[in-house]
């Protein structure tokens, strides 16, 4: 899909549960889910040959949970990736344009 629309940018969030990390070269749970950002951004260059330079790696640690880190399978569904589109605002309203033409026409069918 990124490969579709050059024009447009995009970040890489990586996400950790509450656990703290301390294995490694890795100071902490920052660390970690920057590392796990950036290991998604390297897959999306290295093997699907995607321009760096409209990729953004970031971590957000354990401070955006999806769910409360108080069972095996929740603190599971925390560590995760997350890739958020930034167009630019243009971009951003064609985008939306094109899905309401897309969506009309299938109604219309």
């Amino acid at each position: 899909m990124v490969n579709n629309k050059p024009e447009i940018e995009f970040l890489v969030e990586g996400h950790t549960d509450d656990i703290p990390y301390k294995k490694g070269p890795l100071l902490d749970n920052w660390d970690l889910s920057v590392k796990r950002a950036t290991a998604v951004v390297r897959v999306l260059q290295d093997e699907f040959k995607v321009d760096p330079a409209r990729m953004t790696a970031a971590g957000r640690s354990h401070y955006a949970p999806l769910f409360v880190n108080d069972t095996a399978e929740k603190r599971a569904a925390n560590r995760r990736t997350r890739i958020v589109v930034l167009p630019k605002l243009d971009q951003f309203y064609n985008m939306i344009d094109e899905g309401m033409k897309k969506a009309n026409e299938a109604q219309k069918k």
